[in-house]
Order: structure tokens, then sequence, then C-alpha cells
């Protein structure tokens, strides 16, 4: 079955930085789109950046240009979501999701498969 594994979260300051892993199983995972989303409390979910496997094409939403970048490790089937200069603004809880249709679609449709996520909490 489709797994989904989010990881990488934790308590960090401002300015400080983490790294989410996103490990994906069960299902052919270079023909799929990757994409990393977060919900904070009372907030509806936002989408924050995807990753197309086949061709490496990426995309990020406003938030998170020029601070987080997404890559992939095909070896581990795993997407990684690096997150420098944190803000008070990133807590939330983060998910990875999969989608076989193109990141442009999946983006403005939806995602077929979640993960259960992991939080991230940025406080001084």
């Amino acid at each position: 079955d489709v797994q989904l594994q989010a990881s990488g979260g934790g308590l960090v300051q401002p300015g400080e930085s983490l790294r989410l892993a996103c490990k994906a199983s069960g299902f052919p995972f270079n023909d799929y789109t990757i994409g990393w989303f977060r919900q904070a409390p009372g907030k509806e979910r936002e989408g924050i950046s995807y990753i197309s496997i086949k061709d490496d094409s990426t995309y990020y939403e406003e938030p998170a240009k020029g601070r987080f970048t997404i890559s992939v490790d095909n070896a581990r089937n795993t997407v990684y979501l690096q997150m420098n200069s944190l803000k008070p603004e990133d807590t939330a809880v983060y998910y990875c999701a999969a989608d076989a249709k193109s990141w442009v679609v999946a983006a403005l449709t939806h995602f077929d498969y979640w993960g259960q996520g992991t939080q991230v909490t940025v406080s001084s």
C-alpha cells in the first residue's frame, strides 16, 4: 500500500533551519509529483513546494521562495525540504503528498496520497 512518512520537524528559534524528509513507498515513485504542504492551527492547508521526480522540475509557492529548497534522493525514494531562515509564521504541521498528475494539475486540483505530517514549531 501507499505510504508517505514525513519526519524532521521540531522546535527551533527564529532564523534557524530544519530539513524535512518524506520517504515514499508503495507506488511508482519516478512517475509521480511530490508536494509539501502545511497547516497551522485554525487555518486552511497551504501548498509550499512541489517536485516532478521524472524531470526534476520544481515550483515554490510565495511563502517558500528564497528560503526553502525541495530536492530528491532517488535511491532512497525520499524527498527533502530544506527550510532556512525560519519565522514564527512557519509554525505548522508539514505534510508530504503524492500524485500521478503533473505538479501543475495536482496543485490546481488535488493530491491523491497524503502522509501524517511532522510538526514544525518556530519560537523564541
